[in-house]
């Protein structure tokens, strides 16, 4: 599984929007920033714990929202195949195959099933 910044990152892409405002901004730069919860505190003049507090309901939202719609799941599905229908294509475009054309080709289709 990834790291647990980028899934986090990823999380955010996907349904940063459903988060307040104030778990957006902690979670910008917490993630996406890198600040320390005590740089972020200090910048919005709150504890520690308050920050903390907020990234972990803000990071349970997430995986909450993931679990119940799985867009994230669905994404990396969708561009594993895409990578592995233009990697046959490239191939079909070196060698005379038409049977890879064609896997190639459910692969796709299969993604826009999706």
């Amino acid at each position: 599984m990834l790291a647990k910044v980028d899934w986090m990152n990823m999380l955010f892409d996907f349904y940063g929007v459903l988060l307040t405002e104030r778990q957006k901004d902690y979670m910008d730069l917490y993630y996406c920033q890198n600040l320390s919860l005590g740089e972020i505190a200090a910048e919005f003049k709150v504890t520690r714990q308050a920050v903390y507090d907020t990234l972990k309901r803000a990071e349970q939202l997430l995986s909450q929202y993931e679990e119940k719609l799985g867009l994230v799941t669905k994404s990396t599905a969708e561009r594993k195949k895409l990578t592995a229908a233009a990697a046959i294509l490239e191939e079909c475009e070196t060698a005379e195959n038409g049977g890879r054309v064609q896997q190639a080709r459910k692969i796709i289709e299969e993604v826009l099933e999706m």
